[in-house]
């Protein structure tokens, strides 16, 4: 049996013997142990998609290592055997690295994306982060990975006493990348524990949760910069010219920044409140570090920058309560019972589900609001603990109870009218 060979010289042997009949036959065993592969992930994808949650999380881990692990065992297998005929495998001794690089390095992106939280965006990241690894693997394999690292060093510029090299700015941005994900890691463990906390308010734990990712993304970048040797203190002209940068053109941005943090820690303004600021009526759905996002009764949402919510008078609905007061005005004529559409109008709201009726100081009342043109002006003045559900709907189904009553009881709601005096004619 061959020896294996050293991996820096696996791909000027495969070079080597680029003319070599044998090398065909390799390429047909690769070729053979792909089909297998894609076969037998074939037949197992309808036991990988079957909707179970209690396996959910390693079916798909299987089903991003099963094809590279199903083809490694091909090609170990291809491998054995040609062995025994061939003078030299060399491409075969390449192809089994590189899928087991490749497997892992799926392995691996895959089990961070449970650190975070599951949006369709970071399919695309995880996708492309096993890939780079795998490249960079698959280059050192090939041993093109010392030609590219002294190429990316030639390649430098000097900025005062300090030189730079491609080479070095990439390896910073590597070890920044890496310190970042970190960084994510340890914010959506205490996110995770904050939230854990139901008897803290809601928007004190997403503030302190937002400090503290904003804190060990600080904290990354200062670690991880010294780490591969750039001073701290060639950065101090980038962030003076970030400082001018804010106080200009950034301060809006800044200003919404420190608004929100302000918002989620005095506490006017929180998650659920239903408000009206800017002349648009809403329930706080989502409280973010730019801006505040209001959602209508009717569904549409808003974006409020948070600068507007500290500047701007804010009508906060549910500060202290979530009672609200709905007042509904019905005229009658002026023959009717008062007492009687009084209390025809009082069954109408106790009707309702949604009306408060067990709370004494926000009971039903019926007030006698004006004596108008036409008839009387009474106004039935209710109140609600769920004004998120929406107005309009009980001010209908009420007004249709009070239709309904007042045309039992023959009670007429007048509509304009006027009454003309004709003047005598005049004396001839």
């Amino acid at each position: 049996m061959a020896k294996p060979l050293p991996f820096d010289n696996l791909l000027t042997r495969l070079i080597d013997d680029s003319q070599d009949v044998a090398l065909l036959w390799q390429a047909g065993v690769l070729v053979v142990a792909a089909l297998a592969a894609w076969g037998a992930m074939r037949l197992v994808k309808p036991y990988l998609e079957r909707p179970d949650t209690l396996w959910s999380a390693g079916r798909a881990g299987i089903r991003r290592v099963g094809y590279p692990l199903v083809m490694l065992m091909g090609a170990l297998i291809g491998r054995a055997i040609a062995e025994n005929w061939l003078a030299s495998t060399h491409l075969l001794n390449l192809a089994v690295p590189l899928l087991l690089s490749l497997a892992g390095v799926r392995l691996v992106v895959y089990a961070l994306r449970y650190v975070f939280e599951p949006r369709e965006s970071l399919r695309v990241w995880e996708r492309s982060a096993a890939w780079l690894i795998w490249g960079a693997f698959a280059l050192h394999i090939t041993g093109l990975l010392p030609r590219i690292h002294a190429a990316m060093e030639a390649l430098s510029f000097q900025s005062g006493s300090h030189r730079f090299s491609l080479w070095l700015l990439f390896q910073a941005a590597a070890v920044i990348v890496v310190a970042v994900i970190v960084s994510l890691m340890l914010a959506r463990l205490v996110e995770r524990r904050l939230m854990g906390f139901t008897h803290m308010n809601l928007s004190l734990r997403l503030a302190l949760s937002k400090a503290a990712r904003t804190i060990f993304l600080i904290l990354a970048v200062l670690v991880a910069l010294p780490a591969v040797g750039i001073d701290l203190t060639v950065l101090s002209v980038f962030g003076g010219a970030l400082g001018v940068g804010i106080g200009f053109g950034l301060q809006k941005v800044a200003s919404n920044y420190v608004s929100g943090f302000i918002i989620l820690l005095d506490r006017s303004v929180r998650i659920g409140d239903l408000i009206t600021v800017d002349n648009k009526y809403g329930q706080v759905a989502e409280i973010n570090t730019r801006y505040t996002l209001v959602r209508a009764l009717d569904g549409t949402e808003s974006i409020v920058p948070n600068e507007t919510l500290i500047t701007q008078t804010v009508v906060n609905h549910s500060l202290t309560r979530p009672n609200v007061r709905i007042a509904l005005p019905v005229q009658v004529s002026y023959d009717t019972d008062l007492e009687r559409a009084e209390a025809l109008m009082l069954e109408a709201a106790q009707s309702q589900s949604r009306v408060i009726l067990d709370d004494p100081g926000n009971l039903p009342r019926v007030f006698l609001k004006e004596f108008a043109d036409n008839g009387v002006v009474l106004e039935l003045a209710v109140w609600i603990r769920d004004p998120s559900e929406g107005q309009n709907n009980l001010r209908s189904d009420i007004n249709w109870a009070i239709w309904r009553r007042f045309k039992a009881a023959g009670i007429e709601i007048p509509f304009p009218q006027r009454v003309v005096h004709m003047a005598p004619p005049a004396a001839a």
